[in-house]
């Protein structure tokens, strides 16, 4: 597995809790575009419509090399492929217990191209200040095991 862009804030700002992996749905243009590398998750989100979920605000920018007429919007909404029972319960967690669905690494699976996403919990400021602080405790640990 060849991990092509993750989303750095998502660990950030959300509580994430369970994991999911679903197919996208994009174009020839598209695939080619984010196998080279050219794709960004940052603010990006999962929303559902209906009953399909969509991986929104995903910037993907066109393929140099591809056909004039090929060309893509940037940001447009793609579909993600799911088992119906998964969407269902995703979708009720999103719209009963106010939680998020965070996007977290895009990556290929043998030929494919699949969206790693989290259901999550935003974090207020107070729990921010707690990360950063467990983070520069884990680093203070690392440096004096590392001196002696």
């Amino acid at each position: 597995m060849k991990t092509l862009a993750v989303n750095r804030r998502a660990g950030f700002d959300y509580e994430l809790m369970d994991r999911y992996e679903a197919g996208l749905e994009l174009t020839g243009a598209e695939v080619k575009s984010v196998k080279t590398g050219h794709i960004s998750l940052k603010g990006s989100f999962v929303t559902a419509h209906g009953n399909e979920l969509f991986l929104t605000n995903a910037l993907i920018p066109p393929y140099p090399q591809a056909h004039k007429d090929t060309h893509h919007e940037d940001t447009r909404s793609r579909r993600l492929l799911l088992r119906k029972s998964e969407i269902r319960s995703l979708i009720g967690k999103s719209r009963v217990e106010g939680l998020t669905l965070v996007p977290v690494r895009v990556y290929t699976k043998k030929r494919l191209v699949k969206l790693e996403f989290a259901v999550g919990k935003g974090k207020r400021r107070v729990d921010k200040r707690e990360t950063i602080k467990k983070r520069e405790a884990r680093k203070d640990i690392g440096r004096a095991m590392r001196s002696k």
